[in-house]
């Protein structure tokens, strides 16, 4: 159908354009959300659908496709309204993993420190030993000259 088609005219209904849509494409398309009392109405409309064909129709007329239905099928089964209404993607950790993980990273670079003293400590010892052994040979008489 052409716009010009679609442009209003005395007496004629403009289906499938009630008005001239935009151009303009957006760079970057945003997903769709669905609200949780929008999947459960859609849920409820879909399953109520008896007559052939009515509930191919309710996916066209809503844009939806059946994947849509039986993944909120599937999320409702497992959680009631909640599960449906909570949003996609991973979970947020809880804050005190990210706690315990920076102390257990503090931990491991302390405890590292604490061996590089250590060695330091007994390398200090043993040039002690060293140093005082060659003092106390120096301090010897000596024979022969």
């Amino acid at each position: 159908m052409a716009i010009s088609r679609a442009l209003p005219r005395p007496g004629v209904h403009p289906w499938p354009m009630n008005s001239i849509p935009d151009p303009e494409v957006p760079e970057r398309p945003t997903r769709r959300r669905f609200s949780a009392a929008y999947k459960v109405a859609i849920l409820d409309e879909y399953e109520a659908a008896t007559e052939p064909g009515a509930k191919g129709a309710l996916l066209r007329r809503e844009g939806l496709y059946s994947s849509h239905v039986t993944e909120w099928r599937r999320l409702r089964a497992l959680g009631g309204l909640e599960a449906l209404g909570r949003p996609r993607g991973p979970r947020p950790a809880h804050p005190l993993v990210a706690e315990n993980e920076r102390l257990r990273a503090t931990v491991d670079r302390l405890e590292a420190r604490l061996v590089r003293a250590e060695k330091v400590i007994a390398v200090q010892g043993n040039v002690s030993a060293l140093l005082q052994e060659l003092s106390l040979r120096g301090a010897e008489p000596k024979d022969g000259r």
